[in-house]
């Protein structure tokens, strides 16, 4: 029963938002002119339930899903978000099952998390100098104290733990190497992600963006030669590189170095769209099948109508596109 796309591209990956809300309005995904306070959000009865989820994701097992990530917005902000959890783990014992977080309620949910079967989390940080950080997350309720304190956290109950920088040039460049000594320190993989054109929200310019290469050149001078290291899946976004003393740096480069030709990955927002790329326009709804009470079945044959019809790349043709197409906001989506 496998499941490809035109370019035979698998579905592997599926991520699923549980929010559009959070405690954050990082200028580059939320940024709070846009996201203010009289910014609407999803009412409750608008978000698909636990069940429903639960649905799609028995759906695909039989296709070869292998992993399943839950985003937000910030999906601690999600009540109960524990019992998803074990359900998604009681539906598909062998899933890799993690969870994407701005850490600041990751110290008080940890425990939980890893008890209810969560595998391991990725952690959002682009700043450990407080200033900067509360800056760049547009808050004053936290700081990256927080952010570290959760990961220890999570560390010492056996979570396991990557931390994911989006790098923008003449904001948080000069943040690179603390970062990196931080991750260093604790033994943490770090990935650094080009600032991307998501959404329609947070000004992108090509201008703003300090390519993976540059930035591994500002590790070198500070870590050494970082040497290549094979990928493990040919569909993994993250090019990774090792230094000597085995230290690991990630470089998510959809900018400089596109990966479309190997995405595994879907989108189930909040609401119940399932997206194809992170890039889209549109989604596809399946929260009103999912409401007239759809059968496992019947929900797979709607993704598998989706997913064969597939011939998203768009950042690889980005740069041949006359203008910017308009996309789903990455809150909404998850990244």
């Amino acid at each position: 029963m496998r499941l490809v796309d035109r370019y035979q591209r698998p579905l592997h990956d599926l991520r699923i938002s549980v929010t559009d809300r959070c405690n954050f309005r990082c200028t580059y995904c939320m940024p709070r002119e846009h996201f203010g306070a009289d910014h609407a959000f999803l009412e409750r009865e608008a978000l698909l339930t636990y069940e429903e989820i639960t649905t799609v994701v028995r759906s695909l097992l039989p296709t070869g899903l292998r992993k399943v990530r839950l985003t937000g917005g910030e999906p601690l902000l999600r009540k109960d978000i524990m019992t998803l959890v074990k359900m998604l783990r009681a539906a598909g014992p062998d899933l890799d099952l993690a969870l994407t977080t701005n850490g600041a309620l990751l110290q008080r949910h940890a425990s939980a998390l890893k008890q209810a079967g969560l595998d391991r989390v990725t952690v959002s940080l682009d700043a450990v100098d407080r200033a900067l950080f509360q800056q760049m997350a547009d808050t004053t309720n936290h700081g990256p104290d927080e952010v570290l304190s959760g990961i220890e956290g999570a560390l010492s109950l056996g979570l396991g733990v990557k931390v994911n920088t989006v790098v923008q040039k003449g904001v948080n460049e000069l943040e690179l190497i603390p970062l990196a000594e931080a991750c260093a320190e604790r033994n943490i993989p770090l990935r650094f992600i080009e600032f991307m054109d998501v959404g329609n929200t947070n000004a992108w310019r090509l201008e703003d963006v300090l390519t993976g290469q540059e930035i591994r050149n500002l590790l070198q001078d500070r870590f050494g030669p970082l040497n290549p290291v094979q990928p493990s899946d040919p569909s993994q976004v993250a090019r990774t590189y090792e230094t000597v003393d085995g230290q690991r740096f990630g470089f998510i480069e959809s900018v400089s170095n596109p990966f479309c030709g190997d995405c595994t990955r879907a989108r189930l927002s909040a609401n119940g769209s399932l997206y194809t790329c992170l890039f889209s326009s549109t989604g596809h709804d399946l929260k009103a099948l999912l409401r007239m009470e759809a059968k496992e079945h019947e929900v797979l044959q709607a993704i598998r109508s989706i997913w064969e019809d597939r011939h998203d790349r768009y950042s690889t043709e980005r740069a041949a596109m006359d203008q910017p197409s308009s996309k789903v906001e990455m809150s909404f989506i998850g990244g």
